[in-house]
């Protein structure tokens, strides 16, 4: 791989290459931001610890240009179910039935490895961005104009001075930039450990063919089939056990054998763990940025550890490259904590909550929950809830980057449209910049000389079986082929909205207000906070 034009003197360092790092520096080179990498490993982690993606990091992906690469070997997951110690269900997530609209199922399992090897590969496209494996960072020096970091090649034990504009810290629970940044955890480190166990096996020797949480007072466990024609175990450890037992080889074949066939079951990794729910006191000291698990750590049970990794990669990396341009106030970057904090924290307290229910640890307690739950869902309205994963937090910003209420601040759905290339996702049409979309947007509206200088595309929305215009410049038409962006705009009775290059909805208006949203937004831009725009906003 190619490096930077000077080394010693990148906009970004990213610290840390695993998922989120190698992420963070695909979106980075897609906007043509000089980026070098750093990695203490001097080979790939190997491990398939994390395993687990939905929609809105699927999305991620395709935003970075690698979904086709990242989502090969995929397992999509149509139901998840919850069971006592006798595998009679309790409850059930028919993920089969579940569309949040953001044009991805909203569970699939990936190797890890796998994952981490398309990732890397993807940075080969940018040769303005390196990966140096086997460096380590050491010191950290700020001043107003950049960051110094000491770096120390570990083979070779030699020093180097990067001198970057901005570091993110995507470098793990352990994080050395966040301890040098002098940033503090809070929270709580649960005691319970697990076992998890990863390994292949033929389709044969499958013997529980479906995602399960066992919620066994004795023994909870999580078992499913994985990526690659994998499998993935995790069981709590007993009083008293010790990881040096659960970890041997006997024991584990015993754990597993309720699910498959441990003759068969070839263990690529077992491994005694425990669990955080830990948030950074904040995610930016100055220049240098928190990403993943170097800001928050939460449990497992939703598995939304990566997943919110790669959604502070996605709020970031835009705002960043926008500062770096002169096309935005540094204030703006003050809106990535703010922004993703809330959505980290609810997340993380849903996850806790449905580890209660999962690890009810006494007879009585679980028979308890059992017979509470399966009555409950009697309402057709709790059964929908639990059923359809409606409490799983929404990707929406409360407080940020965006002006008046909702939609702005939500996720914009991703159909799929009909345009001159064809029937595909809307994404594909929206470029890496911002878009002004819906059926009021005009190419008179696109020409209004206050937009130019900005990156923007303008999308009109034409009703399903419209043959779509051509292209003009940054002017494009769809036809809106199964009505769902129709829906959406009539249900929030808006004309056209204005979306930010992470999807989520900066602001709205009706007919010729459209076009005087640019006021607002560049005013924005400059101030780094949301500025309302002169025309009305909906």
């Amino acid at each position: 791989m190619s490096t930077p034009a000077s080394s010693a003197d990148v906009d970004v360092l990213i610290v840390g290459c695993g998922p989120v790092g190698a992420l963070t520096a695909n979106l980075l080179g897609r906007r043509g931001v000089s980026t070098l990498v750093v990695e203490r490993s001097r080979e790939p982690h190997g491990q398939p610890r994390a395993f687990s993606c939905d929609d809105e990091a699927l999305r991620i992906y395709q935003q970075a240009g690698l979904l086709a690469e990242v989502q090969d070997g995929m397992r999509t997951a149509p139901l998840v179910d919850y069971t006592d110690g006798a595998g009679r269900p309790f409850a059930e997530i028919a993920l089969s039935e579940v569309d949040f609209g953001l044009g991805h199922p909203p569970l699939q399992f990936f190797d890890q490895p796998r994952l981490e090897h398309a990732l890397r590969a993807g940075l080969d496209r940018f040769p303005h961005v390196a990966l140096r494996l086997g460096v380590a960072l050491e010191a950290l020096h700020a001043d107003d104009g950049g960051v110094t970091a000491r770096l120390r090649d570990l083979g070779t034990g030699l020093p180097q001075e990067v001198r970057a504009r901005y570091v993110l810290g995507c470098d793990g629970a352990r994080s050395t930039t966040r301890a040098l940044a002098g940033v503090e955890l809070r929270g709580s480190t649960y005691a319970e450990p697990w076992l998890a166990v990863s390994g292949d096996l033929p389709p044969e020797a499958v013997r529980l063919d479906r995602t399960r949480f066992v919620c066994d007072w004795r023994r909870p466990a999580f078992v499913s089939p994985a990526a690659d024609g994998g499998y993935r175990l995790e069981f709590m450890l007993r009083p008293g056990e010790t990881a040096e037992r659960l970890e041997h080889p006997a024991a584990v074949a015993e754990l597993v054998a309720p699910y498959v066939d441990p003759e068969r079951f070839q263990v690529r990794r077992a491994a005694v763990y425990t669990f955080n729910h830990l948030v950074a006191d904040r995610w930016r000291a100055g220049r240098v940025f928190l990403l993943g698990d170097a800001a928050h750590q939460m449990p497992p049970f939703m598995g939304q550890g990566l997943c919110s990794g790669l959604r502070d990669a996605a709020n970031l990396v835009w705002k960043l490259d926008l500062v770096l341009s002169g096309l935005a106030g540094p204030a703006l970057l003050d809106t990535y904590e703010q922004e993703r904090r809330a959505h980290t924290e609810e997340m993380a307290a849903i996850t806790v909550r449905v580890g209660r229910v999962f690890l009810a640890r006494s007879r009585t307690g679980a028979k308890l929950r059992d017979t509470l739950l399966r009555g409950i869902q009697l309402v057709p309205g709790v059964r929908r809830f639990v059923r359809h994963f409606e409490f799983k937090p929404l990707p929406v910003h409360r407080h940020g980057w965006h002006v008046g209420g909702r939609p702005a601040g939500t996720m914009f759905p991703q159909p799929r449209i009909a345009g001159p290339a064809g029937t595909v996702p809307l994404d594909e049409v929206l470029g890496d910049g911002f878009a002004l979309i819906g059926p009021d947007v005009s190419p008179a509206g696109a020409a209004d000389p206050r937009w130019h200088g900005l990156p923007v595309r303008f999308i009109r929305v034409c009703p399903g079986g419209v043959t779509p215009g051509p292209g003009d410049g940054q002017y494009h038409e769809v036809a809106d082929v199964d009505g769902r962006l129709t829906a959406w705009f009539a249900r929030h009775r808006t004309g056209a909205a204005v979306l930010r290059p992470d999807r989520f909805v900066y602001a709205t208006a009706q007919g010729s207000d459209a076009a005087d949203l640019v006021s607002g937004l560049t005013s924005a831009l400059a101030a780094g906070t949301p500025q309302t725009p002169s025309a009305r906003v909906g």
